[in-house]
């Protein structure tokens, strides 16, 4: 009686599954130069997260030493009676109620057009949606606020503020998001004018007792879009108007496009009187919500120069021109501004150190890429509307 070992039963899908994985695998295409860029420069900005963690917490250590700084220039002798002083006299009720009284809803519209989702890069529309966010908390805690909306909401910028912002957004109170386009948005914004009661004219909108023609005036409304391409200056806001800006960050690539945008539509166009007040060393550029501020600014002084220095970014470069002055500057508002325009500088510088890394190649190459390069990305700023 013979013994044999029998072979193994042949599998055919065992053998059949190798090719099969061989073909997946080299019909899967090879990944992009852009989007090893994109990749790298996102591993650097969250290896970089706890250096800008460290850095704010010395700028706010700084902070509060400046101010301890500044209540030490005080004599003692000035410092005891002013204490003694303030102890004696109660505070006024009036200076006690402007600390707690809500902000007041004026009947002016602000909306923000971005109907650009298409043109912009993926760390552009996050630059966007910053601002945005910016623009909201700014108008939310003015004392005298705008009623604000956000038109074209859609694509990849909706689809941001739904995941990675995880929908914050649905709980902010005074804004509205719509798909619609801005014209659609400045209908909406003046019905609301005209209905809601809450409307009402203070601050920059006061009417003077001896003008008898105020209320007719404050009552045409009209809608402006607001780019620096504009021929013409816009001089004042203007009560049951809307005022449109173009939210779109893009680093100039598309230059005029908002003021096109706006003849097409046959809307009325303006810009900043910022030429007319400031000496700029860059170009007359702003980020969204900077325009936001300026104007609620205004609204609550009624001076261009005033808004204008207060808001504009130091590192623009921009001083008023020679015999203009801002009475009553905030300097704590001032501090504040340059506090943040130097963070974002240092986000700036890093993302630009990011950019000329990957352009140069540095660690990109090493992987066998032989894709040319794309346009480098980096922090964008908007059309100044």
């Amino acid at each position: 009686m013979s013994s044999f070992s029998a072979d193994p039963p042949f599998d055919e899908d065992v053998t059949s599954e190798a090719p099969s994985k061989i073909a997946q695998e080299q019909s899967e295409p090879p990944m992009s130069k852009n989007k090893l860029k994109k990749i790298l420069r996102d591993q650097k900005w969250e290896e970089g997260r706890e250096r800008r963690k460290e850095l704010r917490k010395v700028k706010a250590k700084e902070k509060k030493e400046r101010k301890r700084a500044a209540q030490n220039t005080h004599a003692p002798s000035d410092f005891t009676s002013e204490k003694r002083k303030a102890s004696a006299e109660p505070e006024a009720p009036a200076a006690k109620k402007s600390k707690t009284s809500k902000p007041v809803q004026l009947p002016v519209s602000f909306v923000i057009d971005c109907n650009f989702d298409d043109l912009m890069r993926d760390h552009e529309r996050t630059s966007l949606a910053s601002q945005i966010t910016r623009s909201y908390s700014e108008n939310h805690k003015a004392p005298f606020k705008s009623y604000l909306f956000v038109s074209s909401f859609g694509g990849l910028l909706k689809q941001r503020f739904d995941t990675v912002l995880a929908g914050h957004h649905h709980n902010w109170k005074g804004v509205k998001f719509l798909e619609g386009d801005f014209k659609a948005a400045a209908s909406e914004a003046a019905d609301m004018m005209k209905t809601d009661r809450r409307g009402r004219l203070a601050g920059a909108f006061q009417k003077p007792e001896d003008d008898e023609d105020a209320e007719a005036k404050s009552i045409s409304g009209e809608t402006v879009y607001l780019t620096s391409d504009s021929p013409e200056t816009l001089t004042e806001l203007r009560p049951y108007s809307t005022y449109i800006i173009g939210g779109i960050v893009d680093k100039n690539r598309h230059k005029g496009i908002c003021y096109k945008r706006a003849m097409d539509q046959g809307v009325r166009t303006a810009k900043l009187p910022i030429g007319d007040y400031m000496q700029m060393t860059s170009r007359f550029v702003l980020a969204t919500n900077h325009v936001v501020e300026i104007m609620l600014r205004w609204l609550e002084v009624g001076d261009w120069a005033k808004a204008l220095v207060e808001v504009i970014p130091p590192r623009k470069g921009g001083v008023l021109k020679d015999g203009m002055t801002a009475p009553g500057q905030d300097p704590e508002r001032a501090t504040h501004n340059e506090e943040a325009d130097l963070e974002a500088t240092e986000k700036d510088q890093e993302e630009e150190d990011q950019e000329e890394n990957a352009i140069q190649g540095n660690d990109v190459d090493k992987l066998g890429v032989t894709e040319p390069a794309a346009e480098a990305p980096g922090q964008g700023e908007e059309h100044l509307p």
